[in-house]
């Protein structure tokens, strides 16, 4: 009896192998990895904003809606929380994927009004926050690019045969992912105007 038992489980394995179960909880893996990297970015992102907004409320106080609005998107950033196991609802990646554009938009009109403010671009400490938020927004492209690719591949796999088979007898389905916010705003191109020459 041992023997039919231990024998039906190296068969069952082998079968569960063999028709994708193993590369789809690698694929799920790889994607829970991805996922934790964009949070990690986004939070060392949002890390970074309090000392931005303080270094800037110093040579620019006048521009207070400005910083109003980076310190409330900031706010809700922080009240959209997906955890690498919830990820998988569509309406709050979507939810999530809003309060960081919101964010973005925010934080580049201020860095579009320290443009105004000389002193405050020469100021070494905005230069260095600078910096390392340019640094961090390319970190989260690149690590929005990778949980894109693990969610592609994944997806590929739980829709092709005969690992789809595998994917419906333990009700793995397709993940979402990164949406843009307004595709219709990219579908049109940007309006150029160098002015009259003087």
């Amino acid at each position: 009896m041992k023997r039919i038992a231990t024998l039906l489980a190296v068969v069952t394995s082998l079968m569960l192998s063999g028709c994708g179960y193993n590369k789809l909880q690698q694929q799920d893996e790889q994607i829970k990895a991805s996922w934790s990297e964009v949070l990690n970015q986004y939070q060392r992102r949002a890390d970074l904003v309090p000392n931005l907004v303080n270094t800037v409320k110093g040579y620019a106080a006048q521009e207070e809606k400005v910083l109003t609005e980076v310190t409330n998107a900031r706010a809700r950033v922080g009240q959209v929380q997906i955890s690498a196991d919830s990820f998988n609802d569509a309406s709050a990646l979507k939810q999530f994927s809003a309060a960081q554009g919101e964010l973005s938009s925010a934080l580049s009109r201020l860095l579009v009004v320290s443009e105004n403010y000389p002193q405050l671009k020469s100021d070494t400490l905005f230069r260095d926050l600078q910096a390392q938020l340019e640094g961090t927004e390319n970190r989260i492209t690149v690590a929005r690019n990778r949980y894109i690719q693990a969610v592609q591949a994944y997806n590929t796999t739980v829709r092709s045969f005969p690992s789809n088979l595998t994917a419906m007898m333990f009700s793995m389905t397709v993940k979402p992912n990164f949406t843009v916010e307004n595709e219709e705003a990219l579908s049109k191109p940007p309006s150029v105007d160098f002015g009259s020459k003087p």
